[in-house]
């Protein structure tokens, strides 16, 4: 069981940017092939830009051409929840982080093998961190 993270809307605002706030806990979406990590090589892990609760590998990455970074998989079963989402006369899997509801972005059965899934995950939800400081994390 994931230890829940809570805080006020005011705590969120002062931890978080602009950006980040918005995006997170107000479910909102940066324009596509804007994010800092959409086409972004490098091999780590991406945490939770809310409450560092770790979300998806490099490993996991691919190239959607969507604009916005792309995963086939969380880096565990119980890193991320998903919801269904009506908003904009849609009907969608909204996906958040397990560990503080933060929205991240949504998932779609278009994606390549082994899973068929792509999650489309906005990258002001995201905090990449490097290989060899999860090393040095131990």
């Amino acid at each position: 069981m994931v230890e829940k993270v809570v805080k006020t809307d005011e705590e969120w605002k002062n931890l978080l940017t602009r950006e980040e706030y918005i995006v997170t806990r107000r479910r909102g979406t940066e324009p596509p092939f804007t994010g800092k990590y959409y086409d972004f090589k490098g091999k780590g892990i991406y945490r939770c830009v809310a409450c560092g609760n770790d979300l998806f590998s490099s490993k996991a990455k691919f190239d959607s051409g969507s604009g916005w970074p792309s995963f086939v998989e969380p880096i565990s079963e119980d890193a991320v929840a998903e919801r269904e989402d009506e908003s904009y006369g849609m009907v969608r899997v909204e996906v958040i982080c397990a560990q503080c509801d933060s929205h991240l972005g949504h998932v779609f059965e278009d994606g390549p093998p082994p899973t068929g899934l792509r999650y489309c995950i906005n990258s002001a939800a995201l905090k990449f961190v490097p290989e060899e400081e999860l090393v040095s994390e131990g």
